[in-house]
């Protein structure tokens, strides 16, 4: 069963993408991935004994934590020093060996932390956090050390933003700065103290998520992969959708989002489970360019997924004091409803060109797949437990780790040897460089931005914008997140939007977890809007597509997430704003709020069915163009928020499926007769 379940025949050995391919692919489209191969063993070996010391250290503070600016110091040195070892200085470079002066950037990189440590008693006491000569050079020193690591890691993009934020400051003193934007002179010590000897700047609450939450978690999710985690959803979803109509699309949708929530990483996703599903899709009759774009619209979608929502929703809840636990019951509709229009298009997509599923013989079974490995969920089903528990973060994901290593010893495919076990905490430490790189650079933005109260002129720009609307607010807001989120990884788009664009909403009385949350959602949809949609490139290279078209199909197969947000600012009771508090510590849940929410569902669900049938151009059969505005005018209406609206939608959207429904039997007793 096991190789059937591995295997199905559907595919053989030829389509499916083999690790080489993938890292190659990766390396096209996630500068994260292009890492030294080292050629001696030594070096190996010494390069992974402080990754597996990176992890342990974070397991060690989650119960015996350092003073804050201590270990997020630690926490950044220890990782900067790592990407010099792990990272080439560029594309090019011999991979095989370290270069000479990297040896010397690491140990520039561990002295950074150092320093702070040795010198903390006179910082935090004798001088008062008031920067001397010697702080000064070592925080100009962490800074270059930082942004260098950045560009490795991520690219120009974001260490090329934070330099021109950090500039700012040198001369928004002088006479030819627009008033709104001038502020007092400062000096090297009052911008590079607030970056170095502050919380509220390198070491802001950006890294002390990272440190105290993300890094634990992208641990966790290392331990799951070690488990074969990965390997039972997608044998799951196989078993459960693989013979639907166009079962492999919803395969690489349900397989694609688990893992996304798990891995919150887009790029890596895609390559990780496109490799399997996209040829799945290929062989029953979808396009390349949908089938890398449905793979892209399931990847992005796992970060807006419960219960882990990769590590932005961590940052989140650092960022708006708001319960993770809060946030991730709260983020739960609008991610299903996404995921269902997803679903939906690719339904109707199916029923359109008669796609058909894999035959039931050559797919896994349920019952054998979850004796195989569905023991693997109880870890996430305790994460959830302990999260209800109110069981701080932290501690959560220790135990959770824990419990994975114990729960996966339970059947021999799924043990954990010492060496895997070794070698998960090795995984975790390098997987996690690349968020405690984002968020260490964006540091330097918050830094600036609380100095200068930048953010300030940011937001009030916003407002100046949106004229007093708050749906043109909204809309600049979005644009704002997406262009952010076209050059950066999710995590530092989020923390830059919400630390500028978000409370631009404010002054619409618009919660801070909603506002929040809208802001989240359009910076993550940017990897797969054009013209840099990474995720819906790295699909079309799998799929042999064309990467503008994937994208722009992903683009509509997502159209619905460009909606959600707008419904849930305009009624917050999709997140269930007004009630989360209740749900997550009281047995009983008010009535009034539960019709509420159940009439936002029902409403919404059957409008996100009416619209992908409508963008689809197929319900039962065929729709034509007029019958496609209508229905999508209809489904729309029943998307926003209001009573009357929702009763008109419902008539338009009923009957248009019930006239698309009878045309259907009509065309099928014609068939009949000609039969």
């Amino acid at each position: 069963m096991t190789k059937q379940a591995n295997k199905p025949p559907i595919l053989d050995q030829t389509e499916v993408l083999t690790e080489e391919q993938q890292a190659e692919l990766l390396e096209k489209f996630d500068t994260e991935s292009k890492v030294r191969k080292f050629s001696g063993k030594k070096i190996a070996y010494f390069v992974s004994i402080i990754a597996v010391f990176y992890s342990l250290f974070h397991l060690y503070i989650t119960f015996y934590p350092m003073p804050a600016l201590q270990q997020r110091a630690v926490h950044v040195a220890v990782g900067i020093a790592l990407v010099y070892l792990i990272y080439p200085t560029y594309s090019k470079q011999n991979r095989s060996k370290v270069a000479v002066y990297d040896w010397l950037l690491f140990v520039l990189s561990l002295a950074t932390a150092g320093y702070l440590i040795k010198e903390y008693t006179a910082i935090v006491t004798t001088r008062g956090g008031i920067p001397n000569t010697m702080d000064v050079i070592m925080a100009i020193l962490t800074v270059v050390l930082i942004l260098e690591a950045a560009r490795r890691v991520t690219g120009w993009i974001l260490p090329v933003l934070a330099l021109i934020f950090l500039s700012y400051p040198f001369f928004s003193h002088m006479s030819w700065v627009p008033t709104k934007m001038a502020t007092r002179q400062y000096d090297l010590g009052d911008i590079f103290g607030q970056m170095y000897l502050k919380t509220e700047g390198l070491y802001s609450t950006a890294i002390g998520a990272s440190v105290s939450f993300i890094f634990l978690f992208i641990l966790f999710g290392a331990f799951l992969a070690k488990s074969g985690m990965g390997q039972f959803f997608n044998d799951l979803a196989l078993a459960l959708a693989g013979h639907k109509q166009g079962g492999p699309a919803k395969v690489a949708v349900i397989s694609s989002g688990f893992m996304g929530s798990i891995n919150g990483a887009a790029v890596a996703n895609v390559v990780g489970t496109g490799a399997f599903t996209i040829p799945m899709m290929k062989r029953v009759g979808y396009s390349k360019n949908f089938a890398g774009a449905v793979e892209a619209s399931a990847s992005i979608g796992g970060q807006i997924l419960p219960p882990i929502m990769g590590a932005s929703a961590f940052i989140m809840a650092e960022t708006t004091g708001v319960k993770y636990g809060t946030i991730a019951l709260a983020a739960l509709i609008p991610a299903v409803l996404y995921f269902l229009a997803v679903i939906m298009q690719v339904h109707f997509r199916a029923g359109k060109e008669n796609l058909k599923g894999i035959p039931k013989p050559d797919l896994p079974r349920v019952k054998e797949v979850m004796k195989e490995r569905g023991h693997l969920l109880i870890p996430i089903v305790y994460l959830i437990f302990l999260l209800y528990r109110n069981v701080p973060i932290g501690h959560a994901a220790f135990y959770t780790i824990v419990a994975t290593v114990i729960v996966a010893a339970l059947r021999k495919t799924t043990r954990m040897s010492l060496k895997d076990i070794v070698a998960a905490l090795d995984s975790g430490a390098r997987q996690s460089l690349s968020v405690m790189v984002a968020c260490a650079v964006v540091g330097v933005i918050i830094g600036v931005v609380s100095l200068t109260s930048f953010g300030n002129v940011m937001t009030s720009s916003i407002a100046s914008l949106g004229a007093g609307s708050l749906l043109l607010t909204l809309f600049f807001t979005m644009l704002a997140s997406m262009i952010l989120g076209m050059g950066l990884p999710s995590i530092p788009a989020y923390i830059i939007t919400a630390t500028m664009a978000a409370p631009a909403l404010a002054a619409f009385d618009v919660p801070i977890l909603v506002a929040h949350m809208f802001v989240f959602y359009f910076g993550i949809f940017a990897n797969i809007t054009p013209p840099v949609a990474l995720a819906a490139f790295a699909g079309a290279g799998i799929s042999g597509g064309d990467p503008m078209r994937t994208g722009f199909t992903a683009l509509k197969l997502s159209a619905a997430g460009f909606l959600i947000p707008y419904m849930f600012v305009y009624n917050p009771a999709m997140l269930m704003i007004d009630t989360t508090d209740v749900v997550m510590n009281a047995r009983e849940f008010p009535v009034a709020a539960t019709m509420d929410i159940a009439i936002i569902t029902i409403t919404a669900i059957i409008g996100i069915i009416g619209l992908s049938a409508a963008i689809e151009g197929y319900f039962k059969t065929n729709l034509n163009p007029l019958w496609r505005i209508v229905l999508a005018a209809g489904a729309l209406m029943m998307i926003i928020p209001e009573t009357i609206t929702d009763i008109v939608g419902i008539v338009i959207v009923g009957a248009m499926f019930a006239l698309n429904f009878m045309k259907n039997k009509k065309e099928e007793q014609a068939l009949l007769q000609t039969e």
